[in-house]
């Protein structure tokens, strides 16, 4: 006997998040979400359909090249971030009384 995999059902709520994810970022989601591109697509053009969004146009070179930029910040920013809270942390532990920071 062969094993069947239950098909995935996802709320209205939970396909137009996704869908403006998609919408107001450009970015291409699925696979961070464990959907597949062409479902959502569909997600996307429906949602589209019904906000009465103009379809996605194509960006000149200077709004690309500030996008990069603009997502290479957020990934340095999201990287200083991180390191921060692992230093907050680590200090804290330094810091309270009964616990070694030395693991």
């Amino acid at each position: 006997m062969g094993t069947t995999k239950k098909r995935s059902t996802y709320t209205p709520e939970y396909r137009r998040e996704a869908a403006h994810l998609v919408i107001d970022t450009g970015r291409t989601i699925a696979a961070e979400i464990r959907v597949g591109a062409q479902l959502l697509g569909r997600w996307v053009q429906l949602e589209r359909d019904r906000i009465g969004a103009p379809p996605e146009t194509a960006l000149d070179a200077s709004e690309r090249a500030e996008l990069e930029r603009l997502r290479r910040e957020n990934t340095e920013l999201r990287l200083d971030n991180e390191f921060l809270g692992k230093a907050a942390a680590f200090f804290a532990a330094k810091n309270t009384p009964g616990r070694s920071a030395s693991r």
